[in-house]
């Protein structure tokens, strides 16, 4: 779902009908309360995990998506720089470093090549 959808989903003009008169708009927000306002952190953190066990996930802490997002990147082989965009940092070495792990799958691939560039046989 693009940016796009997500902001057409999140603009429901029931939503604003059902608040009446305790509706507060806050333009620039996607996820809000049923009345327009702000999601407390904690309720977000709760809905999240309400969702992810209804949905049969996993369930990790909010704040870990992030890094999920950033191990996910790193799987597909996105550009550091592209990851860098994504996860919203300013310095690429955030990403680099504290985002960007490699798994062992990675590394024994990394050194197959390293072996076979220098004459191994891999």
């Amino acid at each position: 779902m693009g940016i796009r959808a997500v902001h057409r989903h999140a603009d429901r003009p029931g939503d604003r009908t059902a608040a009446g008169d305790l509706w507060q708009d806050t333009r620039g927000l996607v996820f809000t309360t049923k009345y327009g306002t702000p999601i407390e952190p904690g309720n977000l953190s709760r809905m999240f995990s309400l969702r992810a066990r209804r949905a049969g996930l996993w369930v990790i802490p909010l704040r870990n998506t992030r890094h999920t997002c950033s191990s996910l990147l790193v799987a597909l082989k996105v550009h550091p720089k592209v990851a860098q965009r994504i996860l919203r940092h300013s310095q690429i070495a955030m990403t680099m470093e504290v985002y960007a792990e490699a798994s062992d799958a990675q590394v024994r691939d990394a050194l197959g090549k390293l072996s076979e560039a220098m004459g191994g046989t891999g």
